[in-house]
Protein backbone atom coordinates (compact mmCIF):
# COMPACT_ATOMS: atom_id res chain seq x y z
CA UNK A 1 0.00 0.00 0.00
CA UNK A 2 1.17 3.45 -1.02
CA UNK A 3 2.05 5.82 1.66
CA UNK A 4 2.21 10.12 0.98
CA UNK A 5 5.20 11.55 1.93
CA UNK A 6 2.77 13.80 4.16
CA UNK A 7 1.88 10.46 5.93
CA UNK A 8 5.25 8.83 6.33
CA UNK A 9 6.81 12.03 7.50
CA UNK A 10 4.19 12.33 10.75
CA UNK A 11 5.13 11.15 14.52
CA UNK A 12 2.91 7.87 15.05
CA UNK A 13 2.08 7.83 18.66
CA UNK A 14 -0.44 4.74 18.71
CA UNK A 15 0.05 2.17 16.33
CA UNK A 16 -3.56 -0.13 15.67
CA UNK A 17 -2.91 -3.42 13.80
CA UNK A 18 -5.78 -5.51 13.23
CA UNK A 19 -4.70 -9.34 13.58
CA UNK A 20 -7.91 -10.96 12.31
CA UNK A 21 -11.46 -9.91 12.04
CA UNK A 22 -10.93 -7.00 9.51
CA UNK A 23 -11.73 -8.46 5.74
CA UNK A 24 -13.04 -11.54 7.51
CA UNK A 25 -15.68 -12.97 9.95
CA UNK A 26 -14.19 -14.64 12.96
CA UNK A 27 -10.69 -14.60 14.79
CA UNK A 28 -11.45 -10.88 16.18
CA UNK A 29 -7.49 -9.58 17.49
CA UNK A 30 -6.67 -6.16 17.47
CA UNK A 31 -3.05 -5.07 18.59
CA UNK A 32 -2.40 -1.42 19.70
CA UNK A 33 0.75 -0.22 20.59
CA UNK A 34 1.75 3.28 22.62
CA UNK A 35 4.94 4.22 23.53
CA UNK A 36 6.61 0.50 25.39
CA UNK A 37 2.75 -1.06 25.56
CA UNK A 38 1.39 -3.11 23.52
CA UNK A 39 -2.44 -4.45 24.15
CA UNK A 40 -4.95 -7.30 22.24
CA UNK A 41 -8.03 -6.40 22.33
CA UNK A 42 -9.54 -9.30 21.95
CA UNK A 43 -7.99 -12.77 20.38
CA UNK A 44 -10.44 -14.71 18.82
CA UNK A 45 -10.72 -17.95 17.14
CA UNK A 46 -12.04 -18.89 13.48
CA UNK A 47 -13.86 -22.56 12.35
CA UNK A 48 -12.35 -22.86 8.58
CA UNK A 49 -14.18 -24.30 5.84
CA UNK A 50 -14.75 -27.77 4.73
CA UNK A 51 -11.52 -27.46 3.18
CA UNK A 52 -9.42 -27.37 6.11
CA UNK A 53 -8.80 -31.29 6.59
CA UNK A 54 -8.41 -32.05 9.82
CA UNK A 55 -7.70 -28.25 11.49
CA UNK A 56 -10.19 -27.14 14.36
CA UNK A 57 -9.95 -23.98 14.10
CA UNK A 58 -7.38 -21.08 13.05
CA UNK A 59 -6.41 -18.40 15.59
CA UNK A 60 -4.25 -15.11 15.32
CA UNK A 61 -0.94 -15.31 14.15
CA UNK A 62 1.16 -13.07 16.65
CA UNK A 63 4.56 -13.42 14.50
CA UNK A 64 5.10 -9.76 14.04
CA UNK A 65 4.70 -8.67 17.79
CA UNK A 66 7.71 -10.88 18.31
CA UNK A 67 9.65 -9.94 15.41
CA UNK A 68 9.23 -6.34 16.50
CA UNK A 69 9.97 -6.68 20.03
CA UNK A 70 6.69 -5.91 21.45
CA UNK A 71 5.63 -8.12 24.12
CA UNK A 72 2.12 -7.77 24.83
CA UNK A 73 1.60 -6.28 28.14
CA UNK A 74 -2.29 -7.24 28.83
CA UNK A 75 -4.95 -8.49 26.83
CA UNK A 76 -8.80 -6.83 27.09
CA UNK A 77 -11.88 -9.01 26.30
CA UNK A 78 -14.82 -7.47 25.46
CA UNK A 79 -17.42 -10.30 26.07
CA UNK A 80 -17.26 -14.11 25.89
CA UNK A 81 -17.86 -15.22 22.42
CA UNK A 82 -15.62 -17.65 20.69
CA UNK A 83 -14.54 -15.24 17.76
CA UNK A 84 -13.20 -13.58 20.73
CA UNK A 85 -11.83 -15.42 23.18
CA UNK A 86 -11.12 -18.82 21.53
CA UNK A 87 -7.80 -17.85 20.55
CA UNK A 88 -6.76 -17.04 24.67
CA UNK A 89 -5.20 -20.89 24.77
CA UNK A 90 -3.12 -20.95 22.37
CA UNK A 91 -1.57 -17.30 22.68
CA UNK A 92 -1.59 -17.84 26.60
CA UNK A 93 2.33 -18.00 26.48
CA UNK A 94 3.15 -14.99 24.39
CA UNK A 95 1.19 -12.86 26.89
CA UNK A 96 2.61 -11.41 29.86
CA UNK A 97 0.59 -9.39 32.46
CA UNK A 98 -3.25 -9.61 32.70
CA UNK A 99 -6.18 -10.68 31.06
CA UNK A 100 -8.88 -8.26 31.77
CA UNK A 101 -12.65 -8.86 31.20
CA UNK A 102 -16.29 -9.23 33.02
CA UNK A 103 -16.91 -11.92 35.24
CA UNK A 104 -18.46 -14.27 32.72
CA UNK A 105 -16.05 -13.62 29.77
CA UNK A 106 -13.52 -14.33 32.27
CA UNK A 107 -15.46 -17.41 33.70
CA UNK A 108 -15.35 -18.58 29.88
CA UNK A 109 -11.88 -18.33 29.45
CA UNK A 110 -11.44 -20.20 32.67
CA UNK A 111 -12.94 -22.96 31.98
CA UNK A 112 -11.11 -22.86 28.41
CA UNK A 113 -7.52 -22.68 30.19
CA UNK A 114 -8.70 -25.46 32.78
CA UNK A 115 -9.33 -27.94 29.32
CA UNK A 116 -6.27 -27.46 28.11
CA UNK A 117 -4.59 -28.12 31.79
CA UNK A 118 -3.18 -24.05 32.09
CA UNK A 119 -2.93 -22.42 35.48
CA UNK A 120 -4.61 -18.79 35.02
CA UNK A 121 -4.14 -18.33 38.78
CA UNK A 122 -3.78 -14.31 39.32
CA UNK A 123 -3.77 -13.99 35.59
CA UNK A 124 -7.53 -13.08 34.76
CA UNK A 125 -8.54 -10.18 36.58
CA UNK A 126 -11.99 -8.93 36.67
CA UNK A 127 -13.64 -5.44 35.29
CA UNK A 128 -17.07 -4.17 35.47
CA UNK A 129 -18.48 -1.74 33.06
CA UNK A 130 -18.06 2.11 34.06
CA UNK A 131 -14.53 0.77 35.96
CA UNK A 132 -10.67 1.54 34.58
CA UNK A 133 -7.36 -0.08 34.46
CA UNK A 134 -3.87 1.54 33.25
CA UNK A 135 -1.75 -0.06 31.34
CA UNK A 136 1.64 1.24 30.59
CA UNK A 137 0.86 4.53 28.66
CA UNK A 138 -2.62 3.36 28.12
CA UNK A 139 -5.82 3.47 30.60
CA UNK A 140 -8.66 1.67 29.66
CA UNK A 141 -12.10 2.35 29.86
CA UNK A 142 -15.45 -0.56 29.89
CA UNK A 143 -18.54 0.67 28.56
CA UNK A 144 -21.89 -1.67 28.82
CA UNK A 145 -23.07 -2.50 25.41
CA UNK A 146 -26.01 -4.87 24.90
CA UNK A 147 -25.41 -8.13 22.44
CA UNK A 148 -26.52 -11.49 22.63
CA UNK A 149 -25.06 -12.74 25.45
CA UNK A 150 -24.76 -10.93 29.11
CA UNK A 151 -21.25 -9.10 30.22
CA UNK A 152 -20.21 -7.41 26.94
CA UNK A 153 -18.16 -4.21 26.90
CA UNK A 154 -16.75 -1.57 24.13
CA UNK A 155 -13.80 -0.29 25.04
CA UNK A 156 -12.44 3.46 25.38
CA UNK A 157 -8.84 3.58 24.95
CA UNK A 158 -7.14 6.85 26.45
CA UNK A 159 -3.61 7.05 24.44
CA UNK A 160 -1.56 9.82 24.15
CA UNK A 161 -2.52 10.39 20.71
CA UNK A 162 -6.37 10.35 21.99
CA UNK A 163 -9.36 8.16 22.84
CA UNK A 164 -9.80 5.21 20.79
CA UNK A 165 -13.18 3.48 21.10
CA UNK A 166 -14.22 -0.14 20.30
CA UNK A 167 -17.56 -1.10 20.15
CA UNK A 168 -16.77 -4.96 20.59
CA UNK A 169 -19.76 -6.79 19.41
CA UNK A 170 -23.21 -4.67 19.99
CA UNK A 171 -26.23 -3.50 19.34
CA UNK A 172 -28.80 -1.59 20.90
CA UNK A 173 -31.78 -2.78 22.98
CA UNK A 174 -33.62 -0.67 24.82
CA UNK A 175 -35.46 -2.88 26.63
CA UNK A 176 -33.08 -6.16 27.78
CA UNK A 177 -33.61 -8.74 29.65
CA UNK A 178 -31.31 -7.84 32.16
CA UNK A 179 -32.77 -4.34 32.37
CA UNK A 180 -28.58 -3.39 31.18
CA UNK A 181 -29.05 -0.95 28.50
CA UNK A 182 -26.01 0.14 26.41
CA UNK A 183 -24.30 2.89 28.08
CA UNK A 184 -25.48 5.39 25.74
CA UNK A 185 -25.03 8.58 27.54
CA UNK A 186 -21.43 7.74 28.22
CA UNK A 187 -20.84 7.02 24.70
CA UNK A 188 -21.77 10.63 24.18
CA UNK A 189 -19.82 12.21 26.89
CA UNK A 190 -16.98 10.70 25.31
CA UNK A 191 -18.19 12.23 21.79
CA UNK A 192 -18.59 15.54 24.02
CA UNK A 193 -14.98 15.18 25.20
CA UNK A 194 -13.75 14.24 21.73
CA UNK A 195 -13.02 10.67 20.33
CA UNK A 196 -9.77 10.40 17.72
CA UNK A 197 -11.32 7.31 16.15
CA UNK A 198 -13.86 4.46 16.51
CA UNK A 199 -13.49 1.32 15.61
CA UNK A 200 -17.30 -0.49 15.14
CA UNK A 201 -18.42 -3.57 14.47
CA UNK A 202 -19.87 -4.30 10.61
CA UNK A 203 -21.56 -7.31 11.03
CA UNK A 204 -25.00 -6.48 10.16
CA UNK A 205 -24.63 -3.36 7.94
CA UNK A 206 -26.41 -5.17 4.91
CA UNK A 207 -29.47 -4.98 7.37
CA UNK A 208 -31.90 -2.07 6.65
CA UNK A 209 -33.38 -0.65 10.22
CA UNK A 210 -32.62 -1.08 13.25
CA UNK A 211 -31.61 -4.63 15.37
CA UNK A 212 -34.53 -6.75 17.39
CA UNK A 213 -34.90 -7.29 20.93
CA UNK A 214 -34.42 -10.12 22.70
CA UNK A 215 -38.33 -9.40 24.07
CA UNK A 216 -39.07 -9.68 20.36
CA UNK A 217 -38.32 -13.22 20.38
CA UNK A 218 -40.76 -14.07 23.55
CA UNK A 219 -44.10 -13.53 21.51
CA UNK A 220 -42.87 -15.77 18.59
CA UNK A 221 -42.16 -18.60 21.62
CA UNK A 222 -45.36 -18.06 23.06
CA UNK A 223 -46.96 -19.36 19.84
CA UNK A 224 -44.63 -22.29 19.47
CA UNK A 225 -44.98 -23.54 23.19
CA UNK A 226 -48.89 -22.86 22.51
CA UNK A 227 -48.98 -24.93 19.70
CA UNK A 228 -46.99 -27.62 20.08
CA UNK A 229 -48.11 -31.56 21.29
CA UNK A 230 -45.07 -33.02 20.91
CA UNK A 231 -41.45 -32.89 21.88
CA UNK A 232 -40.11 -29.31 21.83
CA UNK A 233 -36.77 -29.40 20.71
CA UNK A 234 -34.76 -25.92 20.62
CA UNK A 235 -31.14 -25.48 18.91
CA UNK A 236 -29.57 -22.44 19.83
CA UNK A 237 -25.97 -21.30 20.82
CA UNK A 238 -24.82 -22.01 24.21
CA UNK A 239 -23.82 -18.77 24.35
CA UNK A 240 -27.15 -17.02 24.27
CA UNK A 241 -28.11 -16.99 27.80
CA UNK A 242 -30.57 -14.55 27.30
CA UNK A 243 -32.40 -17.05 24.98
CA UNK A 244 -31.90 -20.10 27.06
CA UNK A 245 -33.31 -18.02 30.25
CA UNK A 246 -36.47 -17.19 27.67
CA UNK A 247 -37.18 -20.57 26.94
CA UNK A 248 -36.88 -21.82 30.58
CA UNK A 249 -39.11 -19.49 31.64
CA UNK A 250 -41.93 -20.03 29.21
CA UNK A 251 -41.05 -23.99 30.19
CA UNK A 252 -42.19 -23.30 33.67
CA UNK A 253 -45.28 -21.14 32.39
CA UNK A 254 -46.70 -24.03 30.34
CA UNK A 255 -45.47 -26.88 32.30
CA UNK A 256 -43.03 -28.87 30.32
CA UNK A 257 -39.55 -29.91 32.53
CA UNK A 258 -35.67 -28.81 30.80
CA UNK A 259 -32.89 -30.50 29.96
CA UNK A 260 -29.99 -29.18 28.40
CA UNK A 261 -28.78 -31.50 25.73
CA UNK A 262 -24.95 -31.06 24.64
CA UNK A 263 -21.39 -30.60 26.83
CA UNK A 264 -21.00 -26.97 25.70
CA UNK A 265 -24.75 -26.16 26.55
CA UNK A 266 -24.40 -27.85 30.01
CA UNK A 267 -21.30 -26.05 30.72
CA UNK A 268 -22.21 -22.59 29.30
CA UNK A 269 -25.50 -22.53 31.92
CA UNK A 270 -23.38 -24.02 34.55
CA UNK A 271 -21.23 -21.10 35.03
CA UNK A 272 -24.19 -18.30 34.04
CA UNK A 273 -25.85 -19.95 36.65
CA UNK A 274 -23.20 -19.33 38.77
CA UNK A 275 -22.49 -15.67 38.15
CA UNK A 276 -26.33 -15.20 38.25
CA UNK A 277 -27.27 -15.00 34.54
CA UNK A 278 -29.10 -18.13 34.11
CA UNK A 279 -32.10 -19.18 36.89
CA UNK A 280 -33.12 -22.91 35.99
CA UNK A 281 -35.84 -23.65 38.69
CA UNK A 282 -34.72 -27.28 40.39
CA UNK A 283 -38.12 -28.58 40.04
CA UNK A 284 -38.32 -27.70 36.22
CA UNK A 285 -34.86 -29.38 34.95
CA UNK A 286 -33.82 -32.52 34.15
CA UNK A 287 -31.25 -34.58 32.76
CA UNK A 288 -31.10 -35.75 29.41
CA UNK A 289 -31.42 -39.48 30.18
CA UNK A 290 -34.55 -38.79 31.86
CA UNK A 291 -36.09 -37.32 28.96
CA UNK A 292 -38.17 -40.67 28.24
CA UNK A 293 -39.73 -40.60 31.26
CA UNK A 294 -42.16 -38.13 31.08
CA UNK A 295 -44.59 -37.24 28.12
CA UNK A 296 -43.58 -35.66 25.22
CA UNK A 297 -46.03 -32.85 25.53
CA UNK A 298 -43.78 -32.18 29.10
CA UNK A 299 -40.37 -31.69 27.72
CA UNK A 300 -38.71 -28.99 26.49
CA UNK A 301 -34.82 -29.80 24.88
CA UNK A 302 -32.69 -27.05 24.61
CA UNK A 303 -29.47 -28.16 22.54
CA UNK A 304 -26.79 -27.66 20.73
CA UNK A 305 -26.02 -28.21 16.85
CA UNK A 306 -27.74 -25.00 15.58
CA UNK A 307 -25.12 -24.99 12.67
CA UNK A 308 -25.33 -28.63 11.42
CA UNK A 309 -22.32 -29.70 13.46
CA UNK A 310 -22.08 -33.57 12.80
CA UNK A 311 -21.14 -34.16 16.46
CA UNK A 312 -23.16 -31.48 18.25
CA UNK A 313 -26.54 -33.04 20.10
CA UNK A 314 -29.21 -31.99 17.17
CA UNK A 315 -27.02 -33.76 14.66
CA UNK A 316 -27.07 -36.92 16.73
CA UNK A 317 -30.36 -36.79 18.01
CA UNK A 318 -31.51 -36.26 14.37
CA UNK A 319 -29.08 -39.55 13.56
CA UNK A 320 -30.71 -40.93 16.05
CA UNK A 321 -27.86 -41.79 17.58
CA UNK A 322 -28.10 -39.98 21.08
CA UNK A 323 -28.43 -42.09 23.80
CA UNK A 324 -31.12 -40.53 25.49
CA UNK A 325 -33.21 -38.20 23.53
CA UNK A 326 -35.25 -39.23 19.80
CA UNK A 327 -36.91 -36.89 17.60
CA UNK A 328 -40.68 -38.67 16.79
CA UNK A 329 -43.48 -37.37 14.77
CA UNK A 330 -45.21 -34.65 16.05
CA UNK A 331 -42.21 -32.67 17.18
CA UNK A 332 -41.41 -29.30 16.59
CA UNK A 333 -37.47 -28.90 16.31
CA UNK A 334 -36.49 -24.77 16.17
CA UNK A 335 -33.92 -23.65 15.04
CA UNK A 336 -33.10 -20.01 17.17
CA UNK A 337 -29.69 -19.34 15.48
CA UNK A 338 -28.55 -17.33 12.34
CA UNK A 339 -26.92 -19.15 10.05
CA UNK A 340 -23.20 -18.64 9.79
CA UNK A 341 -22.15 -18.42 6.25
CA UNK A 342 -20.59 -21.26 4.71
CA UNK A 343 -22.73 -23.49 6.76
CA UNK A 344 -25.67 -23.41 4.98
CA UNK A 345 -25.30 -27.05 3.64
CA UNK A 346 -24.37 -28.91 6.61
CA UNK A 347 -28.03 -27.30 8.31
CA UNK A 348 -29.32 -27.99 5.07
CA UNK A 349 -28.75 -31.76 5.28
CA UNK A 350 -29.59 -31.57 9.08
CA UNK A 351 -33.20 -30.23 8.33
CA UNK A 352 -32.96 -33.07 6.13
CA UNK A 353 -32.78 -35.77 8.29
CA UNK A 354 -35.18 -34.20 11.15
CA UNK A 355 -37.98 -34.00 8.61
CA UNK A 356 -37.82 -38.03 7.80
CA UNK A 357 -38.39 -38.62 11.32
CA UNK A 358 -41.52 -36.90 10.79
CA UNK A 359 -40.79 -33.36 12.91
CA UNK A 360 -42.18 -30.43 12.07
CA UNK A 361 -39.09 -27.48 11.77
CA UNK A 362 -39.32 -24.04 12.09
CA UNK A 363 -36.68 -21.42 11.62
CA UNK A 364 -36.21 -17.35 11.27
CA UNK A 365 -37.79 -17.78 7.99
CA UNK A 366 -40.61 -19.42 9.13
CA UNK A 367 -41.08 -16.77 12.82
CA UNK A 368 -39.10 -14.81 14.33
CA UNK A 369 -37.61 -17.09 16.55
CA UNK A 370 -34.09 -15.70 16.14
CA UNK A 371 -32.72 -11.86 16.33
CA UNK A 372 -29.30 -10.76 15.93
CA UNK A 373 -26.85 -9.75 18.34
CA UNK A 374 -25.27 -7.11 16.04
CA UNK A 375 -26.56 -3.43 15.39
CA UNK A 376 -27.92 -2.88 11.88
CA UNK A 377 -27.38 0.33 9.66
CA UNK A 378 -29.63 3.24 11.83
CA UNK A 379 -28.05 1.56 14.73
CA UNK A 380 -24.97 1.78 13.59
CA UNK A 381 -25.62 5.76 12.18
CA UNK A 382 -26.49 6.15 16.16
CA UNK A 383 -23.13 4.89 17.41
CA UNK A 384 -21.68 7.18 14.85
CA UNK A 385 -23.91 10.19 15.71
CA UNK A 386 -22.92 8.98 19.73
CA UNK A 387 -19.74 9.37 19.41
CA UNK A 388 -18.49 11.19 16.43
CA UNK A 389 -15.32 10.31 15.85
CA UNK A 390 -12.53 12.12 14.22
CA UNK A 391 -11.81 8.76 12.41
CA UNK A 392 -13.65 5.93 11.54
CA UNK A 393 -12.38 2.32 10.73
CA UNK A 394 -15.01 -0.44 10.51
CA UNK A 395 -14.10 -4.15 11.46
CA UNK A 396 -15.61 -7.01 12.05
CA UNK A 397 -16.60 -8.50 8.59
CA UNK A 398 -16.04 -9.37 4.85
CA UNK A 399 -14.20 -6.90 3.17
CA UNK A 400 -17.95 -5.89 0.97
CA UNK A 401 -19.56 -5.31 4.58
CA UNK A 402 -16.68 -2.78 5.57
CA UNK A 403 -16.78 -0.94 2.25
CA UNK A 404 -20.59 -0.71 3.03
CA UNK A 405 -19.92 0.56 6.14
CA UNK A 406 -17.34 3.11 5.26
CA UNK A 407 -19.94 4.35 2.71
CA UNK A 408 -22.95 4.48 5.67
CA UNK A 409 -20.22 6.35 8.06
CA UNK A 410 -19.36 8.90 5.55
CA UNK A 411 -23.26 9.51 4.67
CA UNK A 412 -24.02 9.68 7.59
CA UNK A 413 -21.47 12.67 9.33
CA UNK A 414 -21.53 14.23 5.96
CA UNK A 415 -18.18 13.70 5.42
CA UNK A 416 -17.12 15.34 8.49
CA UNK A 417 -15.74 11.95 9.76
CA UNK A 418 -11.93 10.99 7.87
CA UNK A 419 -12.82 6.90 7.02
CA UNK A 420 -10.03 4.69 6.80
CA UNK A 421 -10.18 1.12 5.02
CA UNK A 422 -8.27 -1.18 6.03
CA UNK A 423 -7.59 -4.85 6.37
CA UNK A 424 -5.91 -7.37 8.62
CA UNK A 425 -2.37 -6.25 9.21
CA UNK A 426 -2.38 -2.48 7.99
CA UNK A 427 -0.56 -0.54 10.22
CA UNK A 428 -2.91 2.25 11.19
CA UNK A 429 -0.86 4.85 12.82
CA UNK A 430 -2.59 7.96 14.66
CA UNK A 431 -1.51 11.03 16.23
CA UNK A 432 -3.06 13.74 18.01
CA UNK A 433 -4.62 15.04 14.22
CA UNK A 434 -6.05 12.03 13.18
CA UNK A 435 -4.71 8.38 11.41
CA UNK A 436 -3.50 7.06 8.40
CA UNK A 437 -2.24 4.00 7.13
CA UNK A 438 1.37 2.96 7.23
CA UNK A 439 2.08 0.00 5.61
CA UNK A 440 1.46 -3.82 6.28
CA UNK A 441 2.84 -6.45 8.02
CA UNK A 442 1.97 -10.32 7.11
CA UNK A 443 -0.42 -11.57 9.45
CA UNK A 444 -3.06 -14.67 9.14
CA UNK A 445 -4.18 -17.89 10.79
CA UNK A 446 -2.52 -20.22 12.89
CA UNK A 447 -4.09 -23.65 12.00
CA UNK A 448 -4.82 -25.93 14.62
CA UNK A 449 -5.69 -29.64 15.00
CA UNK A 450 -6.84 -30.36 18.36
CA UNK A 451 -6.81 -34.04 18.11
CA UNK A 452 -2.77 -34.08 17.82
CA UNK A 453 -2.48 -31.15 19.68
CA UNK A 454 -0.58 -29.29 17.62
CA UNK A 455 -0.75 -26.84 14.78
CA UNK A 456 -0.78 -27.81 11.11
CA UNK A 457 1.72 -26.14 8.79
CA UNK A 458 0.79 -25.39 4.95
CA UNK A 459 2.63 -28.16 3.64
CA UNK A 460 0.44 -30.54 5.85
CA UNK A 461 -2.67 -28.66 4.40
CA UNK A 462 -1.95 -29.16 0.99
CA UNK A 463 -1.01 -32.89 1.39
CA UNK A 464 -4.67 -33.04 2.96
CA UNK A 465 -6.49 -31.52 0.11
CA UNK A 466 -4.51 -33.45 -2.55
CA UNK A 467 -5.59 -36.71 -0.44
CA UNK A 468 -9.13 -35.78 -0.37
CA UNK A 469 -9.03 -34.36 -4.49
CA UNK A 470 -6.77 -36.98 -5.98
CA UNK A 471 -6.86 -40.31 -3.47
CA UNK A 472 -3.00 -41.90 -2.06
CA UNK A 473 -0.93 -43.99 -4.39
CA UNK A 474 1.60 -45.86 -2.46
CA UNK A 475 4.83 -47.31 -4.23
CA UNK A 476 6.79 -50.14 -2.24
CA UNK A 477 9.94 -50.11 -3.66
CA UNK A 478 12.57 -52.86 -2.44
CA UNK A 479 16.07 -52.02 -2.85
CA UNK A 480 19.25 -54.05 -2.54
CA UNK A 481 22.55 -53.47 -0.13
CA UNK A 482 23.69 -51.45 -3.93
CA UNK A 483 20.91 -49.20 -3.94
CA UNK A 484 19.21 -51.32 -6.80
CA UNK A 485 16.16 -52.51 -7.08
CA UNK A 486 15.33 -55.89 -8.47
CA UNK A 487 13.40 -55.61 -11.88
CA UNK A 488 9.54 -55.77 -11.90
CA UNK A 489 9.46 -56.12 -7.88
CA UNK A 490 8.22 -52.39 -6.89
CA UNK A 491 4.46 -53.11 -6.01
CA UNK A 492 1.42 -50.48 -6.08
CA UNK A 493 -1.43 -50.01 -3.95
CA UNK A 494 -4.23 -46.94 -3.79
CA UNK A 495 -6.83 -46.06 -1.76
CA UNK A 496 -9.18 -43.24 -2.64
CA UNK A 497 -7.74 -42.95 -6.30
CA UNK A 498 -10.30 -43.59 -8.68
CA UNK A 499 -9.72 -46.56 -11.61
CA UNK A 500 -10.97 -46.19 -14.47
CA UNK A 501 -9.79 -48.40 -17.70
CA UNK A 502 -6.61 -45.77 -18.22
CA UNK A 503 -5.67 -45.92 -14.55
CA UNK A 504 -6.13 -49.55 -14.58
CA UNK A 505 -3.36 -49.50 -17.25
CA UNK A 506 -1.04 -46.92 -15.77
CA UNK A 507 -1.40 -48.59 -12.71
CA UNK A 508 -0.16 -51.96 -14.18
CA UNK A 509 2.88 -50.26 -15.91
CA UNK A 510 3.63 -48.33 -12.71
CA UNK A 511 6.09 -50.78 -11.18
CA UNK A 512 8.07 -50.68 -14.97
CA UNK A 513 8.19 -47.25 -14.80
CA UNK A 514 9.09 -46.89 -10.92
CA UNK A 515 12.25 -49.09 -11.68
CA UNK A 516 12.77 -47.06 -15.07
CA UNK A 517 13.44 -43.67 -12.79
CA UNK A 518 15.90 -45.75 -10.37
CA UNK A 519 17.83 -47.23 -13.12
CA UNK A 520 17.76 -43.53 -14.71
CA UNK A 521 19.59 -42.21 -11.10
CA UNK A 522 22.89 -41.36 -10.83
CA UNK A 523 24.83 -43.55 -8.26
CA UNK A 524 24.90 -41.12 -5.85
CA UNK A 525 21.42 -40.12 -5.77
CA UNK A 526 20.43 -44.37 -5.72
CA UNK A 527 21.79 -44.89 -2.32
CA UNK A 528 20.37 -41.44 -1.03
CA UNK A 529 17.25 -42.88 0.16
CA UNK A 530 15.48 -39.02 0.50
CA UNK A 531 16.55 -38.12 -2.70
CA UNK A 532 15.44 -41.33 -4.46
CA UNK A 533 12.08 -40.98 -2.98
CA UNK A 534 11.73 -37.21 -4.13
CA UNK A 535 12.61 -38.49 -8.13
CA UNK A 536 10.25 -41.05 -7.39
CA UNK A 537 7.53 -38.68 -5.91
CA UNK A 538 7.97 -36.25 -8.65
CA UNK A 539 8.70 -38.39 -11.36
CA UNK A 540 5.21 -40.57 -11.10
CA UNK A 541 2.99 -37.53 -9.99
CA UNK A 542 3.85 -35.99 -13.63
CA UNK A 543 2.69 -39.34 -14.88
CA UNK A 544 -0.05 -39.77 -13.44
CA UNK A 545 -1.37 -36.12 -14.43
CA UNK A 546 -0.46 -36.91 -17.58
CA UNK A 547 -1.78 -39.46 -18.41
CA UNK A 548 -5.22 -39.57 -16.36
CA UNK A 549 -5.82 -35.72 -15.84
CA UNK A 550 -5.96 -36.66 -11.93
CA UNK A 551 -3.41 -35.87 -9.07
CA UNK A 552 -2.81 -38.10 -6.56
CA UNK A 553 -0.68 -37.91 -3.48
CA UNK A 554 2.30 -40.52 -4.59
CA UNK A 555 4.19 -41.87 -1.48
CA UNK A 556 7.27 -43.89 -2.02
CA UNK A 557 8.13 -46.01 0.36
CA UNK A 558 11.79 -47.42 0.01
CA UNK A 559 12.74 -50.93 1.96
CA UNK A 560 16.07 -52.15 2.23
CA UNK A 561 16.22 -55.69 1.55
Amino acid sequence: MSISAVESERDTLVEVVPLGGVGQFGMNTMAVTASDTTLLLDAGAMFPGLDHYGVDLAVPDLSFLEETGRQVSAVVLTHGHEDHIGAVPYVWDRIEGPIYGTPLTLALVASKLDAHGIDCAGRLVTVAPGERVTAGAVEIEFIRVTHSMPDCVAVALHTPAGTIVHTGDFKFDDDPLDGEPLDAPRLAELGNEGVLALFADSTNVARAGHAGSEQDVAGAFEEIFTRTRGKLIVAAFSSSIYRVQMLVSHAVRYGRKVALVGRGMRRTAEIAERLGHLAIPPAARIRDRDVSRYRADEVLCIVTGSQGEPLAALARIAADAHPHVRIDPGDVVVFSARAIPGNQRAIGRLKNDIARRGADIVDDTISPVHVSGHACEEDLKRMLALVRPRCFVPIHGEYRFLARHAQVAGEAMNGQTAVLMVENGDRIGFDGGGGWVQGSVPVGGVLIDNAHSGEVDGAVLRERRQLAAGGVVVLLIPLGAQGAARAGVPAVTTSGFVIDREADALLAEAPALVQRMIDDAPDGERSDHAALRERVRAGMERVFRKRTGRNPLVLPVIVET
